[in-house]
C-alpha cells in the first residue's frame, strides 16, 4: 500500500459533479448517491465491510451516462440482520423507490440476498460479487465478537486491513486497495463495529423466490478475502445463475476492473428488462461554477448533526443537479481536441476530392489523346489503301 494516498482525478471530478445525500430515517443516518434518470428502475449498490458509497463512483459515472439510474449507499449503523432488513425497507420508502435491482459485493452481497429473501416483492434481480450465504465461519474466526461494541477504533481498522491482501499488485489493483484503505480510515468506530456485528450475527440465506435466471454471479478468480469455499456455495445455491467471472480484479473489481464490471452490469440489466433512457441524459454545461456554492451549502445542511460522517466529504467540490450524469469534463482542452478532429476530417475529405478530380482529369486527357492517335492512324490507313 502506498504511504501517501492521493485521490484519483476522476474521483475528484465525480465528487464535484454528483451530489451526496444524507437523510435521517428514524435513528439511522443514510449517506448515499442517487444519479441517473428517475424513471428508470434503479440499480442499488451495497458495499462490503471496508466499503462506502464512494467505492462505486466508477459505476455511477459510466452507467448514468448510458441512461441508467444508480444508487450507491453506505451501510448504516445497524447491529443485526433483522434490523438491516427493516432499515433498508424504510430507506426505499423514504426515497420513493419500490422495485429495485441489487448489486452487492462481499457483505453487501449477503445483505442483498437477505433482503431479497424477506422482501421478495421489491427485488427484481441480483448481481452478487465475492459473497457468501451464511455467517457461521466468520463468527467462528472472531472469538472476540461479543465485545465488538467496546473495541477501539484502531483495532477494528487493523482487523479490516489485515483481510486485504497487501501487494505486490499490478497498478490498477494497487490503486483500488489504496482507495478502499482511505475509505476505511475515514470510517468511525461505530460504523465499523456495526458492520462486524452484521458479519458475525447468526444468519443464513434461505430459499429465494427470485428465479436463478435473474441472478448474475460476478466473482474474481485471482484472490479475494472471501474464501473460495464460500463463493462455491453461492454458485451451488444458484445453479441457473449467469456466471460473469473476472480473471483478475482482487477484492475490489469495481475499482480495479471497472470496464469489465460495468459491461457485465449493463448486460445483466438488459437481460432482466431494464431499459435505459439515454434521451434523458443531460450534458455538462460549459460553465458549471454558477450556483455551485449554493448547491454545496444545501448538501451540507444539517451536517453539524453528523460530524463523523462529514470527515469523508471534506474534499467534496461543487455539486450539480442530481439529474445530470457526470460526463467527461468538457473544458477548453477537450473542445480544442474535438475542433481539431473535425478540422482534420474536413481536410482529409477535401484532399480526397481533389485527388479524385486530378486522377479523373488525367484519365480524360489520356483517353482524348488515345482517340486522337487512333483517328490519325485510321486516316493514314485509308490514304494508303
Amino acid at each position: 500500500m502506498k504511504g501517501v494516498f492521493s485521490a484519483p482525478g476522476d474521483y475528484m471530478y465525480f465528487k464535484s459533479q454528483v451530489p451526496l445525500h444524507k437523510i435521517p430515517i428514524g435513528s439511522k443516518q443514510w449517506r448515499y448517491y442517487d444519479f441517473g434518470p428517475k424513471v428508470v428502475p434503479p440499480l442499488i449498490c451495497l458495499p462490503g465491510t471496508a466499503g462506502t458509497a464512494d467505492v462505486y463512483y466508477k459505476q455511477i459515472m459510466s452507467l448514468s451516462m448510458k441512461g441508467y439510474r444508480v444508487i450507491s449507499v453506505d451501510i448504516p449503523r445497524v447491529w443485526n440482520n433483522h434490523e438491516w432488513i427493516q432499515a433498508f425497507e424504510k430507506f426505499l420508502d423514504a426515497i420513493d423507490v419500490h422495485h429495485i435491482h441489487l448489486y452487492g459485493t462481499s457483505l453487501g452481497g449477503f445483505l442483498a440476498q437477505l433482503f431479497a429473501q424477506h422482501r421478495p416483492r421489491r427485488v427484481r434481480s441480483l448481481v452478487l460479487s465475492n459473497t457468501f450465504l451464511e455467517t457461521s465461519s466468520f463468527s467462528a474466526a472472531m472469538p472476540w465478537a461479543p465485545i465488538i461494541g467496546w473495541t477501539p477504533s484502531f483495532l477494528l481498522k487493523r482487523y479490516v486491513l489485515t483481510g486485504i491482501r497487501d501487494g505486490p499488485h499490478e497498478p490498477f489493483i494497487a490503486d483500488s486497495v489504496d482507495f478502499v484503505v482511505a475509505q476505511v480510515e475515514a470510517l468511525s468506530r461505530d460504523d465499523l463495529a456495526s458492520r462486524f456485528s452484521l458479519t458475525v450475527d447468526a444468519a443464513s440465506v434461505g430459499p429465494l423466490m427470485l428465479s436463478d435466471s435473474l441472478i448474475t454471479l460476478m466473482d474474481t478468480n485471482d484472490f479475494c478475502a472471501i474464501p473460495q469455499q464460500l463463493k462455491d456455495e453461492v454458485s451451488e445455491r444458484y445453479p441457473g445463475a449467469r456466471q460473469a467471472s473476472l480473471k483478475t480484479g482482487g477484492d475490489f473489481p469495481f475499482l480495479s476492473r471497472p470496464d469489465e464490471v460495468n459491461l457485465h452490469l449493463q448486460l445483466h440489466l438488459r437481460r432482466v428488462g431494464v431499459e435505459p433512457r439515454p434521451d434523458l441524459v443531460k450534458g455538462v454545461p460549459k460553465d458549471d461554477s454558477g450556483g455551485s456554492s449554493s448547491n454545496q451549502n444545501n448538501e451540507q445542511g444539517g451536517a453539524d448533526d453528523a460530524t463523523e460522517d462529514d470527515t469523508r466529504d471534506e474534499q467534496s467540490g461543487p455539486k450539480r443537479s442530481e439529474n445530470e450524469p457526470p460526463l467527461a469534463p468538457q473544458g477548453s482542452d477537450s473542445g480544442n481536441v474535438e475542433n481539431q478532429l473535425l478540422g482534420s476530417a474536413y481536410l482529409s475529405k477535401a484532399l480526397l476530392n481533389l485527388t479524385c478530380e486530378y486522377i479523373i482529369l488525367n484519365l480524360l486527357t489520356v483517353y482524348r489523346n488515345t482517340l486522337y492517335i487512333n483517328s490519325k492512324d485510321s486516316c493514314k490507313f485509308e490514304q494508303s489503301v
